[in-house]
């Protein structure tokens, strides 16, 4: 792999852990390093920080608070 690569990988914890866990991308890289953008879309899906993921986990946190704030407006009325 080319050193300009392994040194970008290495700068960023994540696209490292990435590579480790998915050791097939090295292989790729090495034969074809135009595909490093493509590595770090991968990466955002595999750690679920793409924007779509973030609105669910948002929505997923929402729908939480006010699941706990019907239960605290429930306790209290049936006091």
């Amino acid at each position: 792999m080319r050193q300009e690569i392994i040194q970008y990988i290495y700068n960023k914890r994540e696209l490292q852990q990435f590579l480790r866990e998915q050791p097939q991308w090295y292989r790729k890289l090495s034969r074809e390093p135009e595909q490093l953008e493509q590595f770090e879309v991968a990466s955002l899906h595999y750690f679920k920080k793409t924007i779509p993921h973030r609105i669910e986990k948002f929505s997923n946190n929402m729908h939480m608070a006010s699941m706990m704030m019907n239960m605290l407006q429930a306790f209290n009325t049936s006091k």
